[in-house]
């Protein structure tokens, strides 16, 4: 479940669904241990073994980061909470009162995913205001020994997303922002859900992270890619490409998830069906479309199809 990605950095395959390498978090060592993304509620059986076997007792870990507050992300907080009492939990602003409050986060989520909410995700327990710690771009969480971790305000997959830049490895944990990849698939695929797409967000996100020459990319979905330079311009050109699909459809009156599962169905045509399952039910070409469709909607002026 744990494997050494760099020094001081461990990645833990929480197991959504019970699968391998499709939902990870990151343990970043110091004296001031910081773990990035808990996952999912129904992951945290899986992550509370794997911090046992690391040695992280129960008082030791000083941080809970995550880079947003969908469940797939941020399931587990209320629960790793109760379990590390001493942990503060690092969210962005716009996310910090769903941590505090989850009803109506939990509510949406129920919307979107119907039985697969807790047969899949879990739900999210709440978590008390005065363990919360509201992220600021640029601003550090310190962890010890001059080992930082800088928060790097990055819209457009969500308002509420957060890039965290590790000043040790330079491995940047990039959340969704640049999309999901996973190992076992082999595509990179946008990452476009509603509510809260916006490609021009997400494309500057993305020059952001850029600037910043990051050693490499950490995705929760999946693993360390190195290359970041390269891979930050995939994800811009597919993000566009994707994008471009949906408003050809969408002005066209067209159903958008049947274009791009048109347009794009080569770059899965030659995955095992198990994997793309995988794929599919964690960002597949419906949930995309529905982001994509509520983004063309959004800023659709008068002479535009609503």
């Amino acid at each position: 479940m744990a494997t050494t990605i760099a020094a001081g950095v461990t990645e833990i395959d929480t197991r959504l669904g019970g699968w391998d390498r499709v939902t990870a978090g990151y343990l970043i060592h110091g004296a001031a241990p910081v773990l990035v993304e808990t996952g999912s509620q129904s992951s945290v059986p899986v992550l509370l073994e794997a911090l046992d076997e690391l040695g992280v007792a129960p008082d030791e870990l000083a941080g809970v980061a995550v880079t947003h507050i969908h469940l797939d992300h941020a399931g587990g907080v209320g629960d790793v909470a109760k379990a590390f009492p001493r942990a503060t939990v690092y969210v962005h602003e716009k996310g910090a009162r769903h941590l505090i409050d989850p009803a109506r986060l939990v509510d949406s989520a129920a919307r979107v995913y119907g039985d697969l909410l807790d047969s899949l995700y879990g739900r999210l327990d709440p978590t008390p205001s005065e363990r919360i710690h509201v992220l600021g771009d640029g601003e550090v969480i310190r962890l010890g020994g001059g080992r930082e971790l800088t928060a790097v305000d990055s819209p457009g997959h969500a308002r509420h997303h957060l890039g965290l830049h590790d000043s040790q490895s330079g491995i940047l944990f990039a959340g969704d922002a640049v999309g999901v990849r996973l190992p076992d698939a082999g595509v990179l695929r946008p990452a476009a859900p509603p509510p809260d797409f916006d490609l021009d967000q997400a494309v500057h996100s993305l020059h952001r992270f850029a600037e910043r020459r990051p050693a490499a990319l950490a995705l929760a979905h999946y693993g360390v890619l190195s290359e970041p330079e390269d891979l930050l311009a995939e994800a811009e050109v597919t993000l566009r490409a994707w994008a471009a699909e949906a408003e050809r459809a969408w002005r066209q009156g067209s159903d958008i998830a049947e274009a791009l599962g048109r347009a794009f169905a080569g770059d899965v045509e030659k995955v095992d069906p198990a994997n793309r399952e995988k794929l599919e039910t964690l960002n597949g070409v419906h949930s995309n479309a529905a982001g994509l469709r509520r983004w063309l909607e959004s800023r659709a002026g008068p002479d535009q199809p609503t």
